[in-house]
């Protein structure tokens, strides 16, 4: 399994401009090969961070592509700057 980890920086607006959304975030994650799971948290600053599951490095580095373009494109506004994004193969699954 290889996990990702992006984590966006707090805005007001954040959180509820991507729940408005849900629909859109889960079809287009849910969509790259080798999806297992997807998370989208509310960081205590006010943030967003999601960590998207995929069964191989492909399938993470997609999703990663994937939701920078989509943000750039549907929450211009919002999301002022790139997540930080940390990734890597998940070698304890409990």
């Amino acid at each position: 399994m290889y996990v990702t980890i992006r984590s966006y920086k707090a805005s007001p607006d954040l959180a509820d401009a991507f729940a408005q959304r849900e629909d859109d975030i889960r079809q287009l994650i849910t969509g790259i090969d080798g999806f297992r799971a997807y998370h989208m948290i509310r960081t205590g600053d006010g943030g967003v961070a999601t960590v998207s599951v995929y069964e191989d490095q492909a399938g993470a580095e997609e999703s990663t592509r994937q939701a920078r373009e989509w943000v750039q494109e549907n929450l211009p506004g919002v999301a002022t700057s790139p997540p930080e994004v940390i990734s890597g193969e998940a070698f304890i699954d409990a």
